[in-house]
C-alpha cells in the first residue's frame, strides 16, 4: 500500500507539471495535429472504420480539453478574448467529440466552419505577425 501522503505529493504537483509545455509546443503538438485530424477526415469523406472514429473521437477530446490548458495560470494572455477563444475551441471539441459519438458525419462536417474560425480569431488576434491587423494590404 502506498502511503497517502504520496498522493497528496503527486496532487499538489500536478499542476507545475502541466505547465512544462510552452505555447507553441501546445500549439503544434496537440492543438495543430489534432484540428488537421478533423479537417482532414471530412475533406476525404468521413471515418471509414471505427479505427478512423477512433481517431477523431482522440482529436475532439485533445481540441476540448487543450481550450482548459490555454487557460491556465501562466499561460492565458488575458481573460477577457484569449479566454474566449480558448473556450470557442474547447466548445467545437465537445461538438466534434459528440458527433464522433453519434457517428454523425454531417454534424462533424458542419464544424469545420466553427474549428476553422476559432483558429483564425484567435491567431488574428494573438499573431499579428501571421495574420497582419490590416488585413494583409500592405
Amino acid at each position: 500500500m502506498k502511503p497517502p501522503w504520496l498522493a497528496w505529493l503527486v496532487l499538489a504537483g500536478a499542476p507545475a507539471w502541466a505547465q512544462t509545455a510552452t505555447m507553441k509546443q501546445l500549439m503544434l503538438d496537440l492543438i495543430h495535429p489534432a484540428s488537421n485530424e478533423i479537417l482532414l477526415s471530412v475533406n476525404r469523406g468521413g471515418p471509414k472504420n471505427e479505427a478512423d472514429w477512433a481517431v477523431i473521437r482522440r482529436s475532439a477530446l485533445t481540441l476540448e480539453e487543450s481550450g482548459n490548458l490555454l487557460t491556465m495560470p501562466g499561460r492565458a494572455r488575458d481573460q477577457g478574448d484569449w479566454a474566449k477563444d480558448a473556450k470557442m475551441l474547447s466548445d467545437v471539441g465537445t461538438a466534434a467529440y459528440q458527433a464522433t459519438q453519434a457517428r454523425d458525419f454531417h454534424a462533424l462536417a458542419a464544424l469545420t466552419e466553427s474549428l476553422d474560425a476559432s483558429c483564425t480569431i484567435c491567431h488574428k488576434q494573438y499573431r499579428p505577425n501571421v495574420f497582419p491587423r490590416d488585413g494583409g494590404s500592405k
